[in-house]
């Protein structure tokens, strides 16, 4: 038996549970998390779960949804693209185009073909130029060179470069998937580059108060597989948190329900995240994870994420129906308590007694840049300066006729949020949650309703009713998000959509009955609930689905038990194809090896994965490792009845226990 820390840091909470694997969850603690110093938030968390426990303690294990969270929001901190190599038509990708959000991308001439053969020569010097011209306007750089899986070297001397003159991390799109698709190479390490400083900034604050409470213990971070990787390997390829806090919560939830056949749907502050668990063991996408509209080549469990957790944002919809999400907004509640004055300045809004459309909508300060301020116009500047002493009412704002603009953009970035009525409040105005200000989560309600009443549609009666409406909303957005999830893993379909869909499966997923007839649902699997608002939802989503809702215990912590329950999990693979009769080429991690035999071929990359697997799970604290060794060789029929070599896929999957300080295992 030894003592473990699992931490979970997600959009809105900071969870921490102190594990005995022996006897399970010993303490359990939920606090804040505070973006703007997150140091502030794990301490609060820890030092409520460990006690004094704290030189006892044998591992440390993180899981985050931070990363998901900043796709998903489209926030992330400026990092520059080197394409080498790459068709013109690459950079123009409508996904490419989102994901750099205006930061620079070079196009740099060389790369590689199939076989992994030099197409060009490598313009060194002029990515050198380049990437001094963008050295202040970005934190990190991402790198992808055409066919780079076959012969990383060009991708590999460009990163060298960057590192040596610009002095910022480098992303290196061959470091991050194997398999073929540059542009979508491209695209996952340009994601990895603007999360390094956000990952970074999370595991320096775990480290720095492991170190003052004298917690001598390695430090390990959930992957989007579920699987734990060492902190030094994390900062390195941040992209692989993506995801990280679903794959904790379905780790979690198998462990703490035992179910081995099971949806589990894990509802935090900023997302809902549904992943089926089938025989015991997650589902992986084999597409790679999908986030934000995105799809990534990093492998992860297969999760359906929607911007819908109990801090989206309330809004109404064309017809003047609630929506909910997909941007994250502070709680009025949370706000008023961190910052009474805000509820001093809703009262004044009330007592106005006209409606604006502004009323109840605050903006304020949410993390402190990653690069100066020169990234920054300079009416951005002047915003963010004026958000130096506290939220401001967006009303003040538009009566001061500042830009639109300038608002937008620290948003996008992540520097500033919102903060307005969510279903957060609408829980404390129907108490069913009284954590922080109800007063002022009533006074939200009663200004939206007053709000309401001037758009032309229909509005409730009262500050509860909508408050209701709120909540109806979110069940009604989960039940179709767990359906959708479930269309996709049986049939790989998205549900139908049109106003003959919505006629037929709307009352089904609102939970009433049609006029003339029904249409029923019918889960066939059971949904285990997670996350801190699940016993408010899940219940009635159970009932509109007619299945089984389990809400095991500690399902408020669930992500911080799943950081501590994995193992460690490290795969490389290798290709060999034959460039042309008689010659086999294996293509390995850092470059080529070419051989006249393909069985020698074989046994060469087998070797190579093979140890490398192993290396990469010592190097991240894995003990009792195995190593296992996957071959595919994929042939065709020949004119002469014989097979045509084509490829040959090898690929090594090392597995482990997490290493614990002053712990060893037999074997």
């Amino acid at each position: 038996m030894a003592l473990t820390l699992g931490i979970d840091t997600g959009g809105t909470y900071t969870d921490a549970v102190l594990f005995d694997t022996g006897r399970g969850v010993l303490a359990t603690a939920k606090a804040l998390t505070t973006r703007r110093d997150l140091t502030v938030g794990v301490a609060e968390a820890v030092d409520r779960a460990i006690g004094g426990h704290a030189a006892g303690i044998a591992l440390v294990s993180i899981s985050t949804t931070l990363a998901t969270n900043a796709i998903v929001e489209g926030q992330g901190s400026p990092a520059g693209l080197i394409l080498v190599g790459h068709a013109e038509a690459d950079r123009d990708r409508p996904d490419l185009t989102r994901a750099l959000a205006g930061d620079p991308v070079i196009a740099v001439r060389g790369g590689h073909d199939a076989m992994g053969e030099q197409r060009a020569p490598l313009d060194l010097e002029g990515a050198r130029s380049e990437a001094r011209k963008a050295r202040g306007r970005v934190s990190a750089f991402a790198v992808s060179s055409l066919f780079a899986v076959r012969n990383p070297e060009h991708e590999i001397a460009v990163r060298d470069m960057l590192r040596e003159t610009t002095g910022l991390p480098v992303s290196c799109a061959h470091g991050l998937s194997s398999e073929l698709d540059a542009p979508r190479r491209a695209l996952t390490a340009l994601l990895n580059a603007r999360l390094i400083p956000l990952v970074q900034g999370l595991i320096e604050a775990v480290r720095d108060l492991m170190a003052k409470r004298g917690v001598a213990a390695p430090i390990m971070v959930v992957k989007g597989d579920g699987s734990l990787i060492d902190a030094a390997t994390a900062l390195e390829s941040p992209v692989e948190t993506i995801l990280s806090g679903p794959a904790a919560s379905v780790v979690g939830a198998r462990h703490l329900s035992a179910r081995d056949d099971a949806f589990v749907s894990d509802i935090g502050g900023t997302t809902t995240d549904i992943a089926l668990v089938r025989d015991g063991r997650p589902l992986l996408d084999p597409r790679g994870a999908g986030v934000g509209g995105y799809r990534t080549m990093v492998r992860a469990v297969a999760v359906h994420t929607s911007g819908l957790g109990g801090d989206s944002e309330i809004r109404l919809d064309g017809r003047g129906r609630i929506r909910v999400g997909p941007r994250r907004a502070v709680p009025l509640a949370l706000l008023a308590t961190r910052f009474p004055a805000t509820r001093k300045a809703l009262e004044a809004q009330m007592e106005r007694g006209w409606p604006a459309e502004y009323d109840g909508v605050f903006i304020l300060r949410h993390r402190e840049p990653d690069t100066d301020l020169s990234e920054l116009t300079r009416p951005q500047r002047r915003l963010w300066e004026r958000l130096s002493d506290g939220p401001v009412g967006m009303d003040e704002l538009y009566r001061d006729r500042s830009p639109k603009l300038p608002l937008e953009r620290l948003l996008d970035r992540g520097l500033a949020i919102l903060s307005r009525f969510t279903p957060s409040d609408a829980a404390h105005v129907l108490g069913l949650h009284r954590a922080w200000d109800a007063e002022a989560a009533a006074l939200g309600a009663r200004l939206w309703t007053r709000w309401w009443t001037v758009t032309g549609h229909a509005a409730p009666e009262d500050p509860t009713e909508f408050a209701r409406l709120a909540v109806d909303a979110v069940n009604t957005a989960t039940t179709r998000a767990l359906l959708e999830a479930a269309a996709a893993e049986r049939h790989g379909m998205a549900l139908p959509s049109g106003r003959a869909a919505e006629a037929l499966l709307g009352p089904a997923l609102a939970g009433r009955e049609d006029g003339l007839f029904d249409l029923g649902l019918h889960f066939k699997r059971p949904v285990v609930a997670v996350g801190a608002p699940a016993a408010t939802y899940y219940p009635e989503v159970g009932r509109r689905l007619d299945t089984e809702v389990v809400v095991p215990p500690h399902a408020d912590v669930c992500n911080a038990v799943g950081a501590v329950a994995g193992g460690v999990a490290q795969r490389v693979d290798a290709l060999i194809t034959s460039p042309r009769e008689g010659l086999y080429r294996c293509h390995l991690p850092e470059g080529v090896a070419d051989f006249e035999d393909l069985d020698r071929a074989a046994r060469h990359a087998g070797m190579e994965v093979g140890r490398r697997a192993r290396r990469a799970a010592e190097r991240i604290g894995a003990e009792d490792i195995a190593v296992r060794l996957d071959r595919h060789d994929e042939t065709v029929a020949g004119k002469d009845g014989g097979k045509l070599f084509i490829e040959s896929r090898i690929s090594a999957l090392a597995t482990g226990r997490p290493a614990l300080a002053g712990v060893r295992f037999a074997s």
